[in-house]
């Protein structure tokens, strides 16, 4: 037990800096996230402090620094929402490993099968938690300067949703880097989710800005439950600030945590925030069966190959 507990820590170590030492990998997995920040900075940042203005009742006006507070964590929550699962699709070092053919050499060596997936795994999930983490002390470091108004309890809950988004995200990638084994496959998946999930995840635009049917449909989608479950912890204490140092009546106030996605409603009904958890958990949960199942599978056909290979080689050797 020990000595293959320190073959996975090797090959947890191995994977880990691969990732760092590609450049190109870690800038590409970078490439959502940047995105976000041009958007922000060149238009994105008037729109929002536009809508939240034409929210206000007349009469009512709000301090600068509320609506950069505001504006800020909106990005931040987009920002840390979609690097947890572009990051991990990016950072997937079992795909690079097939592309290079390292993993053939990988196999051959006394390592079990299930010690190299469980590798791949937890690095993929370390490695985009770092960075998660990362984003989250340059998101609080941004809101010290322009507004800073976290409670303890929202910067600790902000790291558990984090934890619980990237280990869906890395299941998701773990899933797909076994399905995927060429560089064009891999490039046109990591291209779709990059360009995709912000989108599907409410990270560009909120969702209640979209059409009744696409709302409903991106309210089923886990990816949403996660991007809300970041959006609240953002904006409870603007929001709170609002009402009390603001003094913006209660309703305009939750308005606008409704327009911005701080609460989920679904089928008029708003999600509590115990449902969002579950709904992650719970899919990242039927996420580590299926990758548990689909590795089992590889297996059985792997040592199904083999057994065929062995009389033909037996065969071959007896002429």
């Amino acid at each position: 037990m020990l000595s293959e507990f320190k073959k996975l820590s090797a090959l947890v170590g191995r994977n880990i800096k691969l990732y760092f030492k590609d450049k190109m990998t870690f800038f590409v997995s970078l490439l959502t996230p940047i995105i976000l920040v041009v958007l922000f900075l060149t238009f994105l940042k008037g729109v929002y402090a536009s809508t939240i203005t034409n929210l206000l009742p007349e009469g009512v006006e709000i301090s600068k620094q509320t609506i950069e507070a505001f504006c800020g964590g909106w990005l931040f929550s987009s920002i840390v929402a979609v690097s947890c699962v572009t990051v991990a699709f990016c950072s997937n070092i079992m795909v690079l490993d097939k592309i290079n053919k390292s993993i053939n050499d990988l196999n051959i060596t006394p390592v079990k099968k299930s010690t190299l997936l469980i590798s791949y795994f937890i690095s993929n999930f370390l490695t985009t938690f770092l960075i998660c983490v990362i984003v989250l002390i340059i998101s609080f470091i941004y809101l010290a300067c322009v507004g800073f108004f976290l409670t303890f309890f929202d910067v600790f809950m902000l790291f558990v949703s984090t934890i619980c988004m990237c280990l869906f995200g890395s299941l998701l990638a773990s899933i797909v880097g076994m399905l995927v084994s060429s560089q064009g496959a891999h490039s046109a998946v990591s291209s779709l989710v990059s360009s995709m999930y912000g989108f599907i995840s409410g990270a560009y635009m909120p969702i209640s800005q979209f059409g009744v049917g696409i709302k409903t449909f991106l309210s089923f989608l886990p990816s949403t439950f996660g991007t809300v479950l970041f959006r609240q912890y953002y904006m409870n204490g603007v929001i709170n600030h609002l009402q009390t140092a603001e003094h913006v009546p209660a309703e305009i106030a939750e308005q606008i945590r409704l327009s911005f996605d701080g609460k989920l409603v679904l089928f008029d009904t708003t999600m509590p925030t115990w449902a969002l958890f579950t709904v992650v958990v719970g899919t990242s949960l039927l996420l580590l069966g299926l990758y548990i199942l689909i590795s089992h599978l590889k297996k059985r056909k792997l040592h199904q190959k083999e057994y065929k290979k062995a009389p033909n080689s037996t065969d071959s050797g007896t002429k």
